[in-house]
Parts: structure tokens; C-alpha cells; sequence
């Protein structure tokens, strides 16, 4: 599949997402997950931002007013029309060829989007258009080690067949590396979700999110340990996703 085979996959999928997403996972709209990315950032009101991915602005909205410019660019229309409140200016484009020149920004983020990129030409680009010295700050969900990594991945797959790319920690370090990052750290942040309500995000049918939920009943015992899956006696399931938070200098 071609680049722009896949990004139109990648489009229509957040199109059919887009008036839901905000309401998808207990994370989309986690002021404490909001307030450790600001914090690692290292941003303050000089700062200028750059959001990749930026969706409807959930990233964007913690810098908003805190810092002195939030740019945010995507390439689905129907999820960034809902950016403008958060943002003070926006560019359409993908995140692999970022249309602004080298050093432009004090700080790059982009949270749950290398995942339907080629990632590490993405990255090399945000290095590339942050400052000496100044952050990028990449967010995504992580399995937690090889022991959950197969069941977890299908999950991941189950739940939005345009994602190209699963992580673990590891896999966030290398890439940060081999971009030119310096001073790199993955710092954890885990997420409490119930599993009904993160699997309906209005894009996949009920034999997919019954497949998600099939693995969390009949997962093996590192799988359930590792993400303390708890399943409540009316069948609701809770999953503690990791979130690995990837920070490092350019």
C-alpha cells in the first residue's frame, strides 16, 4: 500500500471517529495525564509548540494560554475542525514531512500518532524542527513487556485496523536515539479503562470489540497480571493500560 493508500485509511478511520474520540478512552481527556506531559515538556509562557497529530486538540488544550504559540497539524479534517479552540494556528500536513524549517519550535508532542506513521522518519522530523536544546515529548501506549506484548498488540489491532506501528518502552528509547535525541527518558503513566467503553469508538463492529474482549477473559495469566485486568461480575472489564513518555533533547 502506498503512502497516500494508507493515510486515506487513516483518514476515513478518524473521520468515523472523530465526533466520538473525545469521549473514547478515560485518557483523551486525563487532566493529570495533561498535566505530567506539560510538566515534562519543560514548557513556559516563551514557549512555542508544535502538536503533531494534534487531532481535536486534547494535547493542544494543555498548552493553550500557558505557553506563547500552539501549532498543531493533522491531515483528518473532520477531527481537527474541532482543534480551534485550543489552537493559535493550524497546518494541514503529515507528520513525516513537517512543513516548518529546522529549530522552529521549543517543543514537539504528539500523543497516540507514530502509530499510523512511518515513525522513524517522523521523529528524525520532529527533531529536526525542535530547537537545540529544546524537548519532543512523544506519548503512546505500550505493552509492558514480551509477556503481554502478542495478546496486547491484537488487542491494539482489534481495536483500530489502520494502526501500523505497537510499542513497547523499548521501541520509544530507539527511536528517540537513532533520531539524534539526547537526555532520552520513557517515563510511565498508567491508565484505568473500562474495556466496553474504550472498544466502542464508533469505527470497528461488534465482532471486533467481541474478539478484544474474548482476550481479556482468556488471556494468559502474565497478560492479565501485567494489566491487572479486573472482570466484574456483570462482565465489565477494566484494563491498567501503560503509557510509555518519551522525552529527549534535541
Amino acid at each position: 500500500m502506498s503512502t497516500n493508500e494508507y493515510n486515506s485509511v487513516v483518514v476515513e478511520h478518524f473521520t468515523a471517529r472523530a465526533d466520538h474520540y473525545d469521549a473514547s478512552s478515560a485518557w483523551c481527556t486525563d487532566d493529570a495525564l495533561g498535566a505530567r506531559v506539560f510538566e515534562l515538556s519543560g514548557a513556559d509562557a516563551s514557549s512555542r509548540v508544535l502538536d503533531v497529530a494534534c487531532g481535536t486538540g486534547l494535547v493542544s488544550r494543555v498548552f493553550k494560554g500557558r505557553v506563547a504559540e500552539i501549532v498543531g497539524i493533522d491531515i483528518t479534517p473532520a477531527m481537527y475542525a474541532q482543534a480551534a479552540p485550543h489552537l493559535d494556528r493550524f497546518v494541514e500536513g503529515p507528520g513525516e514531512a513537517l512543513p516548518f524549517p529546522d529549530n522552529s519550535f521549543d517543543i514537539v508532542t504528539c500523543r497516540q500518532g507514530t502509530q499510523f506513521m512511518d515513525d522513524a522518519a517522523a521523529i528524525r522530523e520532529m527533531f529536526r524542527v525542535v530547537r537545540p536544546g529544546g524537548r519532543v515529548c512523544v506519548i503512546n501506549l505500550c505493552a509492558y513487556d514480551e509477556a503481554d506484548k502478542a495478546e496486547y498488540y491484537e488487542v491494539l489491532r482489534l481495536r483500530n485496523p489502520a494502526r501500523k506501528n505497537f510499542y513497547m518502552r523499548e521501541d520509544l528509547q530507539r527511536l528517540f536515539e537513532q533520531a539524534g535525541g539526547k537526555d532520552v527518558v520513557v517515563h510511565d503513566y498508567i491508565s484505568v479503562e473500562d474495556v466496553d467503553v474504550w472498544s466502542d469508538n464508533k469505527a470497528i463492529g461488534e465482532d471486533r470489540r467481541e474478539g478484544i474482549r474474548t482476550i481479556y477473559r482468556t488471556g494468559s495469566a502474565d497478560f492479565r497480571s501485567h494489566h491487572a485486568v479486573e472482570i466484574a461480575d456483570n462482565g465489565r472489564i477494566v484494563d491498567h493500560m501503560l503509557f510509555g513518555i518519551a522525552v529527549g533533547k534535541g
